[in-house]
């Protein structure tokens, strides 16, 4: 009998390559997760691992048992979920959201179940979108509300499904009197100009790389932030130009002194989602209030 706990480390390790990576995700030491790994392979009876170079990465039996692992972990997760759910949505139910989402959907998504479904519980965790979505991969959460840019497509894991929720336009932040805030933004008229970026290595930085690049050059980055209320205020106080989601005027506000414009020169729009990897009646019914 194959053991579901090391399917699920087996999982993992086909998605991040590395005992250390497992580990990091699944809150053990690198140790035990290739004991485990090892206790598996002698389970199965063939060889699941191979050794290149330094590194070690799955044969083609291994690759095989990764497909069924899959399988037979979202079976155990659904039984579970249907267990709890049965026909009727209840029970609790973990969201992982990032902030302007959850103030535009999740909260009044949540007050709306008190009273539709009032043995529902939902459970909030505010969470960037790739950190929700390796949440929703490790078990720890139930749906992820993540949003991709336009600029950088990107695909659902394996074994995740998602909802469309909405999609938005983003926006130039400038100071209320900047020569370029006339009108619609040239972006090639910020060509000399400071900006404010996401932190290196996040999204909302490849997307402002992006765009100017297909303005025809490389933004000056000057400062780093991730949360828009504090880029607009840095807008405000003339430090740079910076890049926020339609939403933001909504949920944040616009500060004084601080204009929002659209962009001429390239289409960005941010498209939000609610990814799961097991449907249940709570799921489901948590899902139908997002997109409400």
């Amino acid at each position: 009998m194959l053991d579901p706990v090391r399917l699920r480390l087996l999982r993992e390790f086909a998605e991040h390559g590395t005992m250390t990576a497992v580990a990091e995700v699944c809150g053990l030491t690198s140790s035990a997760v290739s004991q485990q790994l090892a206790a598996l392979e002698r389970e199965a009876g063939v060889p699941l691992f191979e050794r290149a170079g330094r590194r070690v990465r799955l044969t083609a039996e291994g690759r095989r048992l990764v497909g069924h692992a899959r399988v037979v972990l979202n079976a155990l997760d659904a039984a579970e979920q249907d267990l709890r759910s049965a026909s009727t949505p209840r029970g609790p139910v973990s969201v992982a959201c990032f902030a302007t989402a959850a103030v535009a959907r999740l909260l009044p998504a949540i007050a709306t179940a008190r009273a539709r479904h009032p043995g529902l519980h939902v459970i909030v965790h505010e969470l960037e979108p790739r950190e929700a979505v390796e949440a929703l991969r490790a078990g720890t959460c139930d749906v992820a509300v993540a949003f991709t840019y336009s600029l950088i497509p990107q695909e659902p894991p394996a074994g995740v499904t998602r909802r469309f929720l909405g999609v938005e336009p983003m926006l130039m932040a400038l100071p209320a009197g900047h020569p370029a805030a006339a009108g619609e933004i040239d972006l090639r008229a910020l060509r000399e100009a400071p900006w404010i970026a996401g932190s290196e290595g996040t999204s909302d930085h490849e997307m402002l790389d992006r765009a100017c690049a297909l303005a025809g050059f490389r933004p000056n980055v000057v400062h780093t932030a991730d949360d828009y209320a504090l880029v607009l205020r840095m807008v405000r106080e003339g430090l740079g130009a910076g890049l926020v989601p339609e939403l933001v005027a909504t949920v944040v506000g616009v500060p004084e002194g601080v204009v929002l414009r659209a962009i001429a020169t390239v289409e960005i729009t941010r498209t939000t989602h609610a990814l799961i990897r097991t449907a249940t009646p709570a799921v489901n019914a948590v899902l139908d209030l997002l997109q409400q």
